[in-house]
């Protein structure tokens, strides 16, 4: 129950610095950080304190609990969409420092152009 409440914890400081920062790469991070917590969360709702690996060697492991391998593959799938998300909010930050030389967004909603 602990790591659910951490897992919580983490996607809200994450949450927070996307809403409330106003620099680009902390608003970045935050939504890093929320990336992060949702995959804990997801490795967490597949995890069994008792459980065995799933893959059954021998007739005496059928009665055993298994962890589900479903979440981490799903977790598999979703660290290479966040790192493509990533790559893609990093270029964005670049060339809005290029054509701005600010990172601040309340800068560049002013220039308009």
């Amino acid at each position: 129950m602990v790591f659910y409440i951490l897992a919580t914890v983490i996607f809200a400081l994450g949450v927070y610095a996307a809403i409330a920062k106003k620099n680009l790469i902390k608003i970045v991070i935050g939504m890093l950080i929320i990336e992060y917590a949702v995959n804990l969360m997801l490795v967490l709702v597949g995890y069994r304190g008792d459980g065995l690996a799933p893959i059954i060697t021998s007739s005496e492991q059928t009665g055993a609990t298994f962890v589900d391998p479903l979440p981490q593959a799903l977790i598999v799938t979703s660290i290479v969409i966040g790192l493509a998300m990533t790559a893609m909010m990093i270029a964005l930050c670049v060339r809005l420092y290029q054509r701005y030389g600010t990172f601040d967004i309340l800068h560049i909603r002013k220039l308009k152009g």
